[in-house]
C-alpha cells in the first residue's frame, strides 16, 4: 500500500504571506481507492490544505488538481470526470472571488463597498459545483455570504457551517445526527471544517499542520460513513 508523506513545509516567503512550499506529494493517487481509510483521510486533508495554498499562490492548475484529489474520494457517487468538474467549479469560484475583491482591497485595507459588489460570478461557479455534486443551491448562496463577510466583517462562521452541512450530506449520503440535545447545532463535522478554515487564516507552519490534523479527522469520518458506496 502506498502511503502519504508527512505534511511538510519549507520556509518560502510569498506575496500572500504563506510560508509554504506548495509542492505535490509522491503519491500514486489511483492506489488510494483501496488504501487504508486513515491514510486516505490524511492524504485528503493534505490536498485540501494544498488547494488553499495553491490558491493563495495563484497556481490555478495545481489548485484544481489538489481539490480533485479530495473530491474524487469524498464524493463516492461521482465519476472521475464529474469529480474533476466539481473541483474546477470550486477553483473557478475562488478565482472569481479574487476578481470581485481586487478593486476593493488595498493591502490589508478593505473598502466596505465590497459588500455591495456583484458576487454573482462567484455564486454561479458554486451553483455549478452544487449541481454536479447533488447539493442544494443553498450551498452556493451561503458560501458567498461567508466569503463576503469574511472580508468585510460580520458572521461568516454560521454561513460557512450551513454550506458545509450540505457538502457533508452529499459526501456521506446523509448527515450524522446527534443522539440527543444540541440538535439545532451544525454538528461536529461542520465545526471541524470551520476550525480548519480558521487555522488556515493564521498562515503559519504550525497552524497549517494543525489544520491538516483537524481535516484528517473530518475526512476519516466522512469516509467511514460512506459505507458500501466506496
Amino acid at each position: 500500500m502506498t502511503t502519504s508523506k508527512p505534511f511538510e513545509f519549507a520556509p518560502v516567503k510569498t506575496a500572500f504571506g504563506t510560508p509554504t512550499d506548495a509542492e505535490g506529494y509522491d503519491i500514486d493517487a489511483d492506489a488510494f481507492g483501496e488504501a487504508d481509510e486513515d491514510a486516505l483521510a490524511a492524504f485528503m486533508a493534505e490536498q485540501t490544505c494544498l488547494g488553499f495554498i495553491h490558491h493563495d499562490r495563484r497556481e490555478r492548475a495545481a489548485a484544481v488538481e489538489a481539490f480533485y484529489n479530495v473530491d474524487r474520494h469524498q464524493f463516492a457517487h461521482l465519476s472521475d470526470a464529474e469529480a474533476r468538474e466539481a473541483a474546477k467549479a470550486l477553483t473557478d469560484a475562488f478565482w472569481a472571488k479574487d476578481d470581485v475583491e481586487e478593486p476593493y482591497i488595498d493591502g490589508t485595507t478593505v473598502d466596505p463597498a465590497l459588500a455591495e459588489a456583484d458576487w454573482s460570478p462567484v455564486e454561479d461557479a458554486l451553483r455549478r459545483r452544487a449541481e454536479i455534486v447533488g447539493m442544494s443551491t443553498e450551498y452556493a448562496e451561503q458560501t458567498v455570504v461567508a466569503w463576503r463577510n469574511h472580508k468585510v466583517g460580520g458572521d461568516y462562521w454560521t454561513p460557512t457551517m450551513t454550506a458545509q452541512h450540505h457538502e457533508i450530506g452529499a459526501a456521506m449520503g446523509d448527515r450524522p445526527e446527534k443522539p440527543k440535545y444540541g440538535q439545532s447545532g451544525f454538528g461536529h463535522l461542520a465545526t471541524r471544517y470551520l476550525v480548519g478554515l480558521e487555522l488556515h487564516d493564521m498562515h503559519s507552519e504550525h497552524h497549517w499542520k494543525e489544520a491538516a490534523g483537524v481535516m484528517c479527522a473530518y475526512y476519516a469520518e466522512i469516509l467511514a460513513g460512506q459505507g458500501a458506496d466506496r
